[in-house]
């Protein structure tokens, strides 16, 4: 017979994750626990699921207040199904693809620093691109794609 709820162990050993990150996870309410009779921690299987795509939101730089935030819109008391997943995965996507044009631009302005050793802030495509931030005072600022 399958166990309805998990240990903290066991829910531990089958995400890869530690026992101490689920604990953080909870403190964050990222994730929920129920208690026994013994005040010790149950997960319902749900809670599986949720744990691997925190990890996973994780690994793509997603920091975990935006994770929370899109956590909550998902039913509590059920696996979330593939058409919840879906949604979550959308409400990430701009901002991925926002990160992922930031990450380009750089990649392929980085040529251009080879040998400065940001010496040169007056041409310095990344930090002070045409110098459009100059007016706003010293010191070098990250310029912003589409921003001026």
């Amino acid at each position: 017979m399958i166990a309805k709820q998990l240990t903290v162990g066991q829910l531990a050993a089958r995400s890869g994750v530690t026992v101490t990150a689920l604990h953080f996870y909870e403190s964050k309410g990222l994730i929920k626990s129920n208690r026994n009779a013994g005040n010790q921690r149950r997960y319902p299987r749900d809670v599986l699921r949720r744990v691997v795509v925190i990890k996973i939101a994780q690994r793509l730089g997603i920091p975990l207040a935006n994770i929370h935030e899109t956590l909550k819109t998902l039913p509590d008391g059920r696996t979330p199904t593939a058409a919840d997943w879906e949604r979550l995965s959308a409400q990430w996507r701009e901002d991925l693809d926002e990160r992922i044009n930031k990450l380009l631009l750089l990649r392929d302005k980085l040529t251009g620093c080879i040998g400065c050793g940001c010496l040169s802030l007056e041409a310095c495509p990344l930090r002070n691109q045409d110098d459009q931030l100059g007016e706003h005072g010293p010191g070098a600022q990250l310029l912003e794609p589409g921003k001026s």
